[in-house]
């Protein structure tokens, strides 16, 4: 490794950058591409993003002193170099992987990482805060947020911008414009700074004046006439930007990959004493052809070869490759049906959607809460859309889904991805609150698919309800289908997947299904009956249905791929607890504390919901039971 990483391998931390010759500031550079590139090939993660801005983390390591100085990296999936160059270099093998670097800013990590990141356009508000926090306590240090140029179509990136610029304070805003967020950038704010790159000539008129005016006698009292002459052409030709308007001083477009050109820009905002922007042009996946061609597969990929750049496909389809199919079979059959997603056409399946249906397709950029009230507007006029958000990420939509959707009662499906443990991107990308948060919504339907075909059937039920839908599944593999799964939906009913084996009942959601099944294969070789109930419906659940079920019953334990606090066993057991059923009770999901990253097979043992665990809870269960078990064969039941 020595003779690979030479200038690498003297980094500790950004002193030592510091240290380093100007000269050699493009080998550190090409390291950097090649360590990253390296690492992300055998561990997965955000590849393209990272790749972009190597040279801008060198420069701006380079002229700040952080810690003192505070880098606020938006979404925080373009922090790879930046935890290489403040000394996790050795650890960034583990990178994603248990016990090993976060994919993201973790303020536990590192001094260097200030704010906890992984959601889109929170830096600005963040290092804002930090600012006034720090001269209100007398702190020292410049404050930086670095945000993309997709994560400026959040809407609160703009309201950060806006009271920044109301406060005047010293805030540095560093623009990285790729002209992409996960996906092309789309709307109105891509275009805007597409035309403030475009727009060259302002920029050659400037540059020509100041160069003719060094070389002018007494040029430095010409200096106030010469700038009145500037800002004129500058109206002229290159009207004021938005960040002009809100406050912002504003400096480019500049080259995001010339290193001795942003470090003197960056060395001449040091003194500057009112917030001002910094765009700069990255191109996304540098360095890696790769990635550069195709830098959306390259956003965030799994283990991939480094040769030809393929991923190398393991098992069957997952979820999201299920509910892409049977959305576009829909969609065949009913021209009301459109698609609208927050900036991941790829990421939640929709890209096949739009290559078939592209005028029913709408990508609305980064903006969740948007998009939940567009599509309520789109339900109003007689169309059923099918918006497809991650579950992390719903949870910036809980006001627009209540009062928008369920409280006019449209007809809205939202379908939320990555619910439940998603793995290796760790706390700030769990699926686990969706069901805390909307099963208390009044009017929704609630949808938990076990199965390919049981998301089939769940899709074309809600996409015809007159009220918003909403349903949940994992990023995993689809199980194999029981047979039994693809009966029809009957409302607030599930289906039995296993039944007439014993005294126990193992209610199960959604995909946690085949680990329920597996539980009581394991329970049946001990000795122990227990019957496999797959719940389907979070919300309404068919109560007097469910009570005389488990009536039959001496135990019942429900297992969620979900927050334990709040979620449906929570509901449940408060049901049991009403009907004073003589039925030892227990329900498992997800502890009450953010998850860090490990793989969805690891977290699922931990939380005791893979099939191990959950014999091993049924067993402590069943141990409650006062009267001794009667013999299975008579416990067969009809209900």
């Amino acid at each position: 490794m020595e003779d690979r990483y030479p200038l690498l391998n003297r980094i500790q931390g950004p002193a030592d950058l510091r240290s380093l010759p100007d000269e050699s500031l493009p080998q550190l550079a090409a390291e950097l591409r090649r360590l990253i590139i390296e690492v992300v090939s055998v561990t997965g993660g955000h590849l393209a993003s990272n790749l972009g801005v190597v040279e801008l983390s060198i420069a701006l390591h380079r002229e700040f002193a952080s810690p003192q100085d505070k880098i606020v990296w938006d979404v925080g999936h373009q922090c790879y170099a930046h935890k290489i160059l403040t000394g996790r270099r050795e650890a960034f093998y583990t990178l994603r992987r248990r016990g090993g670097l976060s994919g993201f800013p973790k303020r536990a990590e590192s001094p260097h990482d200030i704010i906890e990141t992984g959601h889109s356009s929170t830096s600005i508000s963040a290092a804002l805060g930090l600012l006034a926090g720090q001269e209100l306590s007398g702190g020292k240090g410049r404050v930086l947020a670095v945000i993309g140029d997709g994560a400026l179509t959040g809407g609160m990136a703009l309201e950060g911008l806006n009271h920044a610029g109301h406060l005047g304070k010293n805030l540095i805003v560093v623009l990285n414009d790729n002209a992409m967020s996960i996906s092309h950038n789309v709307g109105a704010m891509s275009s805007y700074l597409s035309r403030l790159s475009a727009s060259k000539l302002y920029r050659n008129l400037r540059t020509r004046i100041d160069t003719t005016l060094k070389n002018v006698p007494y040029g430095d009292r010409l200096a106030g006439a010469v700038n009145r002459v500037k800002r004129s052409a500058k109206a002229v030709l290159y009207r004021e930007t938005l960040f002009s308007d809100l406050g912002f001083g504003y400096v480019g477009p500049l080259d995001g990959h010339d290193i001795p050109l942003l470090r003197e820009v960056f060395r001449s905002l040091r003194e500057m004493d009112r917030p001002v922007v910094v765009h700069v042009f990255t191109k996304k996946g540098k360095g890696y052809a790769y990635a550069e061609d195709n830098p959306t597969a390259f956003h965030g990929i799994t283990p991939f070869s480094i040769r030809d750049g393929k991923v190398e496909k393991k098992g069957p389809p997952g979820y999201t490759e299920c509910f892409s199919r049977s959305l576009c079979a829909l969609a065949e059959k009913d021209p009301r049906l459109v698609a609208v997603t927050a900036a991941m056409a790829k990421g939640t399946g929709l890209a096949l959607f739009q290559e078939k249906f592209p005028k029913r397709f709408f990508d609305v950029g980064i903006t969740e809460q948007h998009a939940i009230t567009f599509a309520s507007g789109l339900a109003a006029s007689g169309m059923r859309p099918v918006v497809s958000i991650y579950s992390t990420f719903m949870q910036r939509a809980a006001d627009q889904l209540i009062h928008d959707a369920a409280l006019p009662r449209l007809g809205v499906t939202v379908v939320m991805d990555r619910a439940g443990l998603v793995g290796e991107d760790g706390e700030t990308h769990q699926g686990l609150y969706d069901i805390a948060l909307f099963r208390p919504v009044p009017n929704i339907t609630f949808l938990a698919p076990a199965c390919a075909e049981e998301l089939g059937l769940m899709l074309d039920y809600a996409v015809c309800l007159d009220g918003p839908a909403l349903i949940r599944f994992p990023k995993a593999p689809c199980a194999d289908c029981n047979p039994v799964l693809g009966a029809p939906l009957e409302t607030g009913r599930g289906v039995f997947a296993r039944r007439g084996r014993g005294p126990v009942l193992i209610l199960s959601l959604g995909p946690l299904c085949a680990q329920a099944e597996a539980a009581a294969d394991l329970l049946a070789s001990g000795g122990l009956g227990a019957d496999v109930y797959n719940i389907r419906f979070i919300k309404p659940l068919d109560a007097g249905y469910l009570r005389s079920l488990l009536a039959g019953y001496e135990a019942a334990y429900l297992v969620e791929d979900a927050a334990i606090s709040g979620g449906l066993g929570s509901e449940l057991g408060d049901l049991i607890q009403g009907w004073r059923l003589p039925l030892v009770y227990a329900h498992g999901g997800a502890p009450d504390a953010f998850l860090p990253q490990a793989s969805r097979q690891e977290l699922l043992a931990d939380c005791g919901l893979d099939a191990e665990g959950i014999a091993r809870a049924v067993r402590e269960l069943a141990a409650g039971i006062d009267k001794p078990f009667p013999k299975p064969e008579l416990l067969r039941r009809a209900t």
